[in-house]
This record gives C-alpha cells, sequence and structure tokens, in this order.
C-alpha cells in the first residue's frame, strides 16, 4: 500500500483547505442539478397499477399515504435473486440498511417505499430478520417494466395533483448509492426540500431551512 506523504499540520491544513474548493464547487454543482431536476417535465401516469400490501390490495395511489409526494425504490427481494429465500439482494439490503427515519420525508410531504416481487409473506420474514420497518409493497403487474426498473434497481419519484399522478424523476445504477439520507431523498423529487435559499421554479411551496426541522417524534 503506497500511502500519501507525511506532513505538518501547517501543511495538512492547507491541502484541506485547498481540497475544500473542489467540494464546495461540487456541493454547488449538487444543488444547480437538483434544481434542473425540480424543473423536469412531468410524465402522467396513464395506468391503473396494483400492488400487494400488508392489508391487501392497493393502487399506485395508495402509496402516497395521502402526501403529495412518492418516491419508489424497486428492490430486488424476488424469488430466484442471490441470497433467496432467507435474503434478497445483497445491494438492495445494504440500501435498505442505510433509510433515514421516515417522519422528516414526511414532514416535506413526501413518503418512501420499497416494491419487490417477493410476496408479502416473504417480505415480511425477511424484513423481520433484517430490522426493517420501512413500507414494503408487492409488484403484481407492468409497473417495474414500465419504470425502467424491470431488470434493474431504481428509484423512481412521483408527485400527485389530486388523483392524477405524474413521474417526475428516475435515478438507477451508481444514482442509487446516494440514496438513504433524507436530503438526497428530497433532492430527486419535484418539489425538492422546499427551503427558502433553493432555486425553484416560481409558486413552489418554501420555508426556512432549521425552522421545519423537528426530532422525529415531534412533528
Amino acid at each position: 500500500m503506497k500511502t500519501p506523504p507525511l506532513v505538518s499540520r501547517t501543511e495538512w491544513d492547507a491541502a484541506r483547505e485547498a481540497l475544500l474548493v473542489k467540494e464546495k464547487e461540487l456541493t454547488r454543482a449538487r444543488d444547480a442539478m437538483a434544481a434542473q431536476r425540480r424543473r423536469m417535465p412531468w410524465l402522467a401516469v396513464e395506468k391503473a397499477y396494483k400492488f400487494d400490501g400488508p392489508d391487501g390490495a392497493v393502487s399506485l395511489l395508495d402509496l402516497f399515504d395521502g402526501r403529495r409526494q412518492l418516491i419508489v425504490y424497486r428492490a430486488f427481494m424476488d424469488p430466484g435473486v442471490h441470497g433467496w429465500p432467507e435474503h434478497g439482494c445483497p445491494g438492495c439490503s445494504m440500501l435498505a440498511d442505510q433509510i433515514a427515519h421516515p417522519a422528516h420525508l414526511h414532514a416535506r410531504d413526501t413518503t418512501l417505499v420499497f416494491a419487490s416481487r417477493g410476496t408479502q409473506a416473504e417480505l415480511g420474514r425477511i424484513k423481520e430478520r433484517m430490522g426493517w420497518t420501512l413500507p414494503w409493497f408487492t409488484i403484481t403487474d407492468d409497473f417495474d417494466a414500465d419504470h425502467d426498473v424491470d431488470e434493474w434497481h431504481g428509484t423512481n419519484a412521483f408527485i400527485r395533483e389530486g388523483d392524477q399522478i405524474y413521474r417526475t424523476y428516475f435515478i438507477n445504477a451508481r444514482g442509487d448509492e446516494a440514496m438513504g439520507g433524507t436530503w438526497n431523498y428530497l433532492d430527486i423529487t419535484a418539489l425538492g426540500r422546499q427551503e427558502h435559499w433553493e432555486d425553484s421554479p416560481e409558486g413552489y411551496p418554501q420555508t426556512e431551512p432549521y425552522q421545519w426541522w423537528r426530532w422525529h417524534d415531534a412533528y
């Protein structure tokens, strides 16, 4: 292992300050990308997709759970994947281990769910073993094929106006690596973090940062 050079504290601070300039550039570029996502055109969802849930059949609209936005991660907890039936896909499982408390997304009118092809009994058993509590539904139709997650994992973002649902964004592959945290999920949605500092289209809901933040049991 060829390690970097050993330096004094002064040299280390100077090297860190130089790298911080690039980190700030990356942060601003990430903010600009999120602003462009908020300006993506919306695609109307025309099919009446159905899922199985813990309490029976539900629609895509039901997955919103009354909120305005919905994020659906297609996880490979399916028959035939590596580790089945004791486990699902190791990568999808690793992502599930990283999910932040959903109360913070709910405070921004956004619901996060996972969807797979495993039955509710199979998913329930794996969730219990792994200590996962997030909502997890069973795909029963062409939802995965229609939303680019038939043969690969991916995260789709939706928004609704009344009962009409629109697809607003989609990421997959290494884009899913960044998922799990509240901010990264909000950054792929049509409404974003909904804070005043963001570059968003006119009329988008926005509040002051910090002021809406709560302990997850205090919303």
